[in-house]
Parts: C-alpha cells; sequence; structure tokens
C-alpha cells in the first residue's frame, strides 16, 4: 500500500511568481537575518578582536556578544571613510559598513589593503558585487519586501548544511497591512517584527523568503533606484555636503547631508515622507563634538525606491525647498 507523504489539494498558497532562476546573491549562504550572516562570518574565522565604526547599527554586536568576540571602534571622516587606516595585529579583522549602497569604489581600496581581513557589511548595498579576498554579507530586508533573511560570503564552507531552515510567516504582517491600509497603520507591527529578530539562533533563509525573492524583478528596481537617485542628486548636489562619487552598483538611499536636517526632516514628515535615522545608537557612543553624531544628526536618507518615480522625487524636492 503507498504511504504517501505528500499533501495534495485543500487551500492555496499566496500565489508568487518564479521570475527568475536566480535571484541576487543566491550563491551565497542563505541565512535568517543579516545579523546572523555577519554570525556566520565570524564563526568561519579566527578572530580574536574585530574594528568595527562608530558609525553603525549596534545590532552589529549582537553576534559578536553571542560568539564572545572582542571589539574596538573607528572613527570615520566626512566623506565616510576611515578617518585612518588601522594597522592589524595578529588575529584582527575590520568591518567597514558600505554606506547608503555608494562606497564601492572604496570598498575596493580597503580589500585591496586588508584582503581576507576585511569584513564588508553590505547590509545597505544589496547590489554590490563580491571579490576575491574580503567576506560579504547583505540584507535583502533593506531593499525589497521581505520578512527577514540575510547572506554571507565567507571564503569558507562552514555548516550551513546542519542548521535549521527558520519559518517566516509570522513575521509579514507589516508586508501584507500595507497593501490594504495605509503604512503608518502597519508601522508597529514592521517595529515588532524588527524586534523578532533580535537574538534569533542562526537558521538558513525560510523558504517564503526565497520564494518571495524569487518572485522580484531585482533589474527592474536597480533601473529605477539609479534613476531615482540621479534625479535627485542634479536637483541637490550643490547643496549636500557629501562629495557623492556616483560610480556605484545600486543605492539604498540617497543621503543628503544638510546642516539644515532637523527642519527638513520635520517639514518632510509632516508631509508623510518618512525618512529614517542612521543609527540612533550613535547618539549614545558618541558626543556631540564627534563628527559621527553629527552624521547621524544631519544625514537625510531620503527614500528612491522602487515604488516610486520622478513625481514623487519631485515632491520630496518641493518640500526640501520649502
Amino acid at each position: 500500500m503507498i504511504m504517501n507523504k505528500i499533501e495534495i489539494g485543500g487551500y492555496f498558497h499566496l500565489e508568487l511568481s518564479r521570475k527568475k532562476k536566480d535571484f541576487i546573491h543566491d550563491d551565497g549562504v542563505l541565512l535568517n537575518s543579516g545579523r546572523n550572516a555577519l554570525e556566520y562570518v565570524l564563526s568561519s574565522k579566527k578572530i580574536e578582536r574585530l574594528w568595527i565604526p562608530y558609525y553603525t547599527c549596534d545590532t552589529i554586536l549582537e553576534p559578536l556578544i553571542k560568539l564572545n568576540i572582542d571589539y574596538s571602534f573607528y572613527s570615520i571622516n566626512q566623506q565616510l571613510e576611515l578617518y585612518d587606516l588601522k594597522r592589524l595585529s595578529s588575529g584582527e579583522f575590520i568591518l567597514y559598513t558600505n554606506y547608503f549602497g555608494v562606497k564601492d569604489e572604496y570598498v575596493k581600496s580597503l580589500s585591496e589593503v586588508y584582503g581576507d581581513r576585511l569584513i564588508v557589511d553590505n547590509a545597505q548595498s544589496f547590489y554590490s558585487d563580491v571579490t576575491a579576498g574580503p567576506s560579504y554579507i547583505y540584507s535583502p530586508r533593506k531593499f525589497v519586501g521581505v520578512p527577514d533573511g540575510g547572506i554571507a560570503y565567507s571564503g569558507l564552507t562552514y555548516l550551513d548544511s546542519q542548521l535549521e531552515m527558520d519559518i517566516s510567516f509570522s513575521r509579514c504582517s507589516h508586508l501584507l497591512r500595507r497593501y490594504d491600509e495605509k503604512a503608518s497603520n502597519g508601522y508597529n507591527d514592521f517595529r515588532e517584527n524588527s524586534k523578532l529578530l533580535s537574538m534569533q539562533p542562526m537558521k538558513t533563509m525560510s523558504q517564503l523568503t526565497r520564494a518571495l525573492l524569487f518572485s522580484i524583478d531585482f533589474e527592474q528596481i536597480k533601473e529605477i533606484r539609479l534613476r531615482n537617485f540621479s534625479y535627485l542628486h542634479d536637483n541637490l548636489y550643490l547643496t549636500n555636503l557629501l562629495d557623492l562619487n556616483m560610480a556605484f552598483s545600486c543605492p539604498m538611499v540617497y543621503p543628503y547631508y544638510t546642516e539644515n536636517a532637523l527642519e527638513i526632516r520635520n517639514r518632510l514628515l509632516a508631509n508623510k515622507i518618512y525618512v529614517a535615522t542612521y543609527w540612533p545608537n550613535i547618539f549614545q557612543w558618541c558626543t556631540t563634538c564627534d563628527l559621527e553624531y553629527q552624521l547621524a544628526n544631519k544625514i537625510l536618507p531620503l527614500p528612491i525606491d522602487q515604488r516610486y518615480g520622478f513625481r514623487e522625487m519631485d515632491i520630496i524636492l518641493s518640500v526640501i525647498a520649502g
């Protein structure tokens, strides 16, 4: 007698078109979050101390604490580059954040200096390439509507085949609510989902997150983001305190560095244009005299993503102009 173990019939699942045979970085190690991608990289190396920037998200500390790895901070300059190059001792590695997805060229120069002792945090630069030498981590949910997921490249095979697969359906409420309701109605769900990712055990990426990523046209998204970025830059570069090198793959946002950030941020919010602060923890880590404090306070990460076109960019520009 045949004992079938496959479920046949019943209600339907969410219909997702598999647009591509692959998606960006699907050849990396697919994990359940960006911070666990970093944990994977750290676990695959013999690291005694990791140098990390003051100007970064505090979630980066989570895998360091879990693995009991010592860390030290370094400072950056106004162009979001190391204030001075660190001379690494034996067992020391350095992590650099590819800020806003606009520092690809600088990442290349750092890789020539540090080689396989460089870890590149590409959470804000999903389209950036992987090259021989450094390790890389990616976080797709910074670019597209997925509940979780992280991708690691460590140069070594590790224990991903031994990891349990994650389950993501309970972390999708904010994604679904934004279809039927205003973004503000789902914001608390979004925050709760982010909290759920904290201190999660390292697992492989869920079937749901993989299916969502396979359904996305990443080339079209890249075209739209680059077009919107260029449009804002053409109108804002004269007043932007950041000297942006346009040689990058695809940015996450348009980083507008201005002395009038607080006033402009309030006007944007009053007009339902939401811009994040990267990152609130900087205000605890640094003093008002530190450049990193000023960067966190005065860089407005303007949305340029695939949901918008020139009409929305013009609205943003008009609000900035006052």
